[in-house]
């Protein structure tokens, strides 16, 4: 693909080839994840988190804090295990997200849910142990990075994923179902917070263990709110016109829900245009990064045109 820019990139056109970016690093993550985690006793609770860990899906997580890992001058192998445990964490959201006391879905990435599988008890355990691995193996496992700045990124991390980030937009999200007067400025709380708190800390954690500087962070913060927002709003506008089989989980699970959602309060036309206007946003914090920032841009251009 050719990727142009007139606003951030006005002198230069530059070519890059995203779905080769995107193959080689999913592999690299696939292969790092199948890793990660071997079986052992109690056999059954470590196949049951290597069921979930292992589904698939786009990867994009850990994909985007190997790449700004790389941008800030660090390199794929110092980041892997922070990417791999973003992998575990989103994981365990997905785990407990399908519970039938959350969502109650029955599919993800295409297969029955952990706890179609492995039961309730079993699938909140399988979640509790991915998300206490997840810090483990970013302490134990990272080379070549200062304990200052793995710590940070672990701090970082366990923000995102609390009652400040996730948690916090998950409690939010369950309080307002069947509420027909949520406004967006609820739903944009819930989304940020349970969705955008962590791929934002996916794009920061992989910046801070290169060690880049406070204003660079920031850059890639203001870049990552501004695509995780897009994400979700792409993800609703999916969840109305894709099916099972195109998505890979239920579809229509938010009107069924009664859940607020943006095309339920913008409709499907609007809440596109606001899409593509976050993304133009995102795209305008890299500028100053030039070429390196390609796979950033590129996968911020990728989010509004996905079909799942």
């Amino acid at each position: 693909m050719v990727l142009t820019n007139e606003t951030d990139f006005p002198s230069e056109e530059y070519q890059f080839d995203l779905s080769t970016y995107l193959a080689d690093r999913k592999a690299r993550v696939e292969a790092a994840l199948e890793a990660s985690l071997p079986v052992t006793y109690p056999e059954k609770i470590y196949e049951a988190m290597r069921y979930s860990l292992l589904a698939g899906g786009k990867r994009l997580r850990p994909i985007l804090g190997l790449a700004t890992c790389e941008l800030a001058g660090g390199t794929v192998e110092m980041a892997m295990p922070t990417a791999c445990a973003l992998e575990m964490i989103h994981t365990m959201s997905l785990i407990h997200d399908d519970l039938p006391s959350m969502d109650n879905d029955d599919y993800r990435r295409g297969k029955p849910t952990n706890h179609k599988v492995y039961g309730e008890d079993i699938a909140i355990l399988a979640g509790d142990g991915l998300l206490a691995y997840a810090f483990e193996y970013v302490a134990a496992q990272t080379r070549g990075v200062s304990a200052d700045r793995v710590v940070k990124a672990i701090a970082h991390l366990a923000r995102a994923v609390g009652a400040a980030g996730l948690v916090g937009g998950q409690v939010v999200d369950l309080d307002s179902e069947g509420k027909p007067d949520i406004d967006v400025e609820t739903l944009t709380f819930i989304h940020t917070h349970k969705t955008g708190a962590l791929l934002e800390a996916c794009v920061v954690c992989g910046a801070v263990l290169a060690g880049a500087s406070d204003t660079d962070l920031e850059r890639l913060s203001r870049y990552a709110r501004n695509i995780g927002l897009a994400f979700q709003i792409i993800d609703d506008i999916l969840d109305i016109t894709q099916t099972q089989e195109q998505l890979g989980k239920t579809a229509g699970k938010d009107l069924q829900a009664q859940k607020a959602t943006y095309p339920s309060i913008w409709g499907l036309e609007e809440s596109q245009k606001q899409a593509q206007k976050l993304v133009r946003e995102a795209k305008a914090e890299l500028a100053p990064f030039g070429s390196a920032a390609l796979p950033l841009i590129a996968i911020a251009d990728f989010i509004t045109t996905r079909s799942h």
